[in-house]
């Protein structure tokens, strides 16, 4: 909107403060940013670390799938030496 009677001077001056306003609003804009990527980097970093740690109490996992063929021949086994146990302990007379 144009003031009628006003100068060129004065038309400049709001120019320049209008700006000014936007230049301070796309400044704060812009700190606003970069503060939010330094969190999200911090984030990222600990999340790394986390998943390091993850990964490394994880490796075995896959040695796990190799025990289970295993687990009957323990049980056998297991089952077997339940029985000499027993066949130990018959003779102590219950204690």
């Amino acid at each position: 909107m144009i003031v009628i009677g006003a100068s060129a001077h004065t038309l400049w001056a709001v120019s320049l403060g209008i700006g000014l306003v936007a230049a301070l609003v796309a400044a704060g804009l812009l700190a606003a940013l970069v503060s939010t990527v330094s969190r999200i980097n911090r984030s990222t970093t600990a999340l790394l670390g986390v998943a390091g740690e993850v990964a490394g109490r994880t490796e075995h996992i896959p040695q796990l799938l190799a025990t289970a063929p295993v687990l009957g021949q323990i049980q056998d086994e297991v089952l077997v030496l339940d029985d000499y146990m027993n066949a130990l302990t018959d003779g102590l007379g219950g204690r």
